[in-house]
């Protein structure tokens, strides 16, 4: 009886001992097909997925991802190439316009020394207003290609954020003058220093200005920080949670302001800030929105 029983016992370890080692195995395959996956989404890759384990389960689970990898990468590499020759159609078709607008332009500043009647008058200036609207819409398309095809990054040097801040809101004066705004400035007598692009980084804060130039309720917070980040606060009651979640879609405008925006400026911030190493973001709370942009990473 006692022999049996020992008999019995040592079975059922071996049968346990074996499930365990199944279990870890199968463990081990599911970890194996988890970071596979993750490494080949987040990577422009060919490979596949491939198992050390023989379970038909596991290696039939694998090759259904494999499938739907392969018309994933088909997907990814339609989407990367379809971006691609928008981008390129968008220069091109930018860098044409330039020619006949110039000549626009031109031929309208010659009807200006010409005697007109009132009526002519009024007319010219409303040609000249949709022409430069056009103008402005070129340059930004021209300029929105280039920066997001700019494959070998922005050339950095040390850059003063304090200096840089100050030179874009007195390069923004008229404008701010314009719409009734005295922007609120606090900036730290410390130097906050990176290595950056001063003509990107320029272009980046005088998007920003104009953007909030554009929904400000007749105000302008500015904030910068020791810690390099630069925080834009206005009272836009134009926006909203929705509204403010999508300012960084490229040509995407708010019905109010359509009319005097392109929809490109802040994309045309986010690439920059991206490409320089850093990082911008904005929300909306109470009323008020808040664009920050940090370079905490680009230290010198």
């Amino acid at each position: 009886m006692v022999f049996w029983l020992c008999c019995l016992i040592g079975i059922l370890a071996f049968i346990i001992l074996i499930l365990i080692i199944k279990i870890c195995l199968l463990k081990r395959s599911a970890d194996e097909i988890a970071d596979g996956f993750a490494d080949r989404v987040a990577s422009d890759t060919n490979t596949l997925i491939d198992l050390s384990s023989r379970d038909r389960h596991m290696r039939r689970l694998a090759d259904s991802i494999n499938r739907e990898l392969i018309l994933l990468q088909g997907d990814r590499r339609r989407c990367q190439q379809g971006d691609q020759d928008l981008k390129n159609a968008v220069t091109n078709i930018s860098h044409d316009l330039r020619t006949p607008l110039t000549a626009i332009c031109g031929y309208l500043d010659l009807l200006d020394r010409e005697e007109k009647s009132e009526a002519v008058a009024r007319y010219l200036k409303v040609i000249r207003g949709r022409t430069e609207n056009m103008r402005q819409l070129t340059e930004e398309l021209f300029r929105y290609s280039v920066f997001t095809t700019a494959s070998g990054g922005t050339p950095d040097e040390p850059v003063v954020l304090n200096r840089c801040l100050e030179e874009s809101l007195s390069a923004m004066y008229a404008a701010l003058k314009q719409k009734y705004i005295t922007p609120e400035i606090s900036i730290p007598e410390q130097k906050v220093s990176r290595m950056l692009n001063r003509n990107a980084l320029t272009r980046v804060f005088g998007n920003i200005i104009s953007n909030a130039l554009k929904y400000s309720d007749g105000d302008l917070i500015i904030t910068l920080r020791e810690d390099g980040e630069i925080i834009f606060t206005n009272h836009a009651s134009q926006l909203d949670e929705i509204k403010t979640g999508r300012l960084f879609d490229r040509f995407y405008t708010v019905e109010t302001a359509s009319a005097e925006s392109t929809g490109l400026g802040l994309s045309i911030a986010k690439a920059l800030t991206e490409q320089m190493g850093g990082k911008i973001t904005a929300e909306y709370k109470d009323g008020m929105i808040l664009v920050k942009v940090c370079f905490s990473s680009a230290k010198l």
